[in-house]
């Protein structure tokens, strides 16, 4: 296969992820066209739930609202996980002091300190957006932690023996060295983000969409409430594609890198 080929065409490769999806819906059209069931609905009415809730002027304000919080708590978590990570990745002896209680912290749950945010932070996009910020943090940091400390033990000497400056050392070796872990802690971290922000949303909010997906529930509408975890799901998979689209664009040195011909 030539260099920078990729396995399979494009629309082919779009076809294979979609195939399964399609079957299901189609079957679940099918199985469920009849259903009088209070719970599961018919497909054509959990899609006309979903025309009338989410396609509506009305629902931007939760779909926004989310995907702020969303956005504000997976930045931060970014940026404090990269950045402490690569400082204790870097400071071997203090990683290891403060691992015990790194892995204390991570043991428990972004939504298991609801309560404690709602006591301090109160209802509001503060309270999420910390929330999403600690559960979002910890496959970022503890996998910049590895990456770093995975650098070529040989390059890093030479690159003090030659005293480039630690900036560079920063930007040319370290984190392009550990980019593709980093890049794999970003993208189970963002499942872990979506995760949070509903559940906060369900708990300590007046808006979003959680907030509907349990009014409905509360409500018994159930098509309105299968059409929002719907919307979630599509929603997750979009960002999953453009994190793909992000990756592929980070990396593209790595993939260089790891499809040229060994001599």
């Amino acid at each position: 296969m030539a260099r920078g080929t990729p396995a399979f065409p494009r629309p082919l490769s779009l076809l294979l992820e979609a195939w399964l999806p399609i079957v299901l819906f189609a079957a679940w059209w099918v199985a469920g066209a009849n259903s009088e069931s209070l719970y599961f609905v018919s497909l054509r009415s959990i899609l006309e739930a979903f025309r009338t809730q989410w396609l509506s002027a009305g629902a931007a304000d939760h779909i926004l609202s989310s995907m702020a919080n969303l956005a504000a708590g997976y930045a931060l978590a970014t940026a404090v996980g990269i950045a402490l990570g690569v400082a204790l990745g870097l400071a071997r002896p203090v990683g290891e002091a403060l691992g015990p209680i790194l892995e204390f912290l991570r043991s428990v749950p972004g939504v298991a300190l609801l309560p404690l945010g709602l006591l301090i932070l109160g209802v509001g996009s503060d309270m999420k957006i910390a929330l999403i910020t600690y559960g979002a943090l910890w496959p970022i940091l503890l996998n910049t932690i590895d990456g770093v400390r995975g650098v070529d033990a040989v390059v890093r000497d030479v690159s003090r023996s030659y005293r480039v400056p630690l900036r560079f050392r920063l930007t040319r070796i370290v984190l392009p060295s550990a980019g593709p872990q980093i890049i794999a802690g970003m993208r189970t971290s963002l499942s872990i983000a979506i995760t949070v922000v509903v559940f906060s949303e369900m708990i300590g909010s007046t808006e979003g969409i959680g907030y509907s997906i349990l009014q409905a529930q509360r409500n018994f509408a159930i098509p309105e409430m299968w059409a929002g975890m719907l919307l979630l799901g599509i929603l997750g998979y979009l960002l999953n594609i453009a994190f793909r689209g992000v990756e592929h664009w980070v990396l593209r040195w790595h993939r260089a890198m790891t499809a040229a011909p060994r001599s």
